[in-house]
């Protein structure tokens, strides 16, 4: 798209189907570079990628050219493929259907990168639940508990 200018930063995060704890420390690496060289391949780019064993976090920016719920599901989908010809779980990974987008400005981009960086000390003091209801209240965003993910307690 000539003369078409953007910068658009979204952080991306979706959970485990059954919000399951089965991204592995062993393995979890690896998934993050997979995942980096799909959102690569389709001319994005990642600026943070982390999460835990049940949920991840992916900080973008995307250009005009693609819908984000595009990008979310080749992700997923490839990513989820990937996973099972691996092998690294016994029986069908699975990414939960949908997913929260929440956007920064380029002077917030420090914080939301040691945020995600981060994760694992995070979820030492607050749940995946008690993380993704306050971005969304944080964010303004109108949501009906019926419709977040499967949560497990």
């Amino acid at each position: 798209m000539a003369n078409t200018y953007s910068q658009i930063y979204l952080q991306i995060v979706f959970s485990v189907k059954g919000r399951q704890n089965l991204i592995s420390k062993n393995w979890k690496e690896e998934l993050y570079k997979y995942i980096c060289g799909i959102v690569n391949g389709k001319e994005q780019k990642v600026y943070a990628i982390g999460g835990v064993a049940d949920h991840i976090h992916i900080l973008v920016s995307i250009k005009p050219t693609i819908a984000l719920s595009d990008l979310v599901r080749d992700i997923k989908a490839n990513s989820s493929k990937w996973i099972n010809e691996k092998g690294f779980i016994k029986g069908k990974f699975q990414w939960q259907e949908g997913f929260g987008a929440f956007s920064y400005a380029h002077s917030q981009l420090d914080i939301i990168i040691a945020y995600i960086n981060n994760q694992e000390q995070h979820h030492l003091k607050k749940t995946f639940r008690d993380e993704y209801t306050e971005l969304l209240q944080k964010f303004n965003v109108q949501y009906d508990e019926n419709y977040l993910f499967e949560w497990i307690e």
